[in-house]
């Protein structure tokens, strides 16, 4: 079970990765949608778009890229996650993706890797 000190990072990387995707010109929906199935960590809108963004933070990213501790078990989570946030909000028909944004600290400063379609298939 994380930590308060796990949380609140993970908390502050995802408003960090919002920030950064708004500045690229996708719309924030939604923050940590929770169903049974899991969590998604930001739904986002890019044009027409519907983009379920999980955000990964590592303080240090020498050992082990951020990104690959997506495991094939989190993305089926994510997937079925992502189909419970379609079907609530009747959106079946939407054209979606899956992105990952990793945050990494390097010489005390954030550095973003936003990793589009990052399942290698859109929904």
């Amino acid at each position: 079970m994380p930590g308060a000190a796990h949380l609140a990072a993970g908390r502050q990387a995802e408003s960090a990765a919002a920030r950064y995707l708004r500045r690229r010109g996708l719309r924030l929906l939604e923050r940590n949608f929770r169903c049974r199935s899991g969590e998604i960590d930001l739904i986002m809108r890019d044009g027409d778009v519907l983009v379920f963004v999980e955000v990964r933070y590592r303080a240090d990213d020498r050992f082990l890229d951020p990104a690959a501790t997506v495991t094939p078990a989190k993305q089926r989570r994510l997937y079925t996650a992502a189909a419970a946030y379609l079907a609530r909000r009747r959106l079946a028909d939407r054209t979606c993706r899956f992105d990952v944004v990793t945050l990494t600290k390097r010489n005390y400063r954030p550095e973003f890797r936003w990793v589009k379609d990052a399942f290698g298939q859109d929904a």
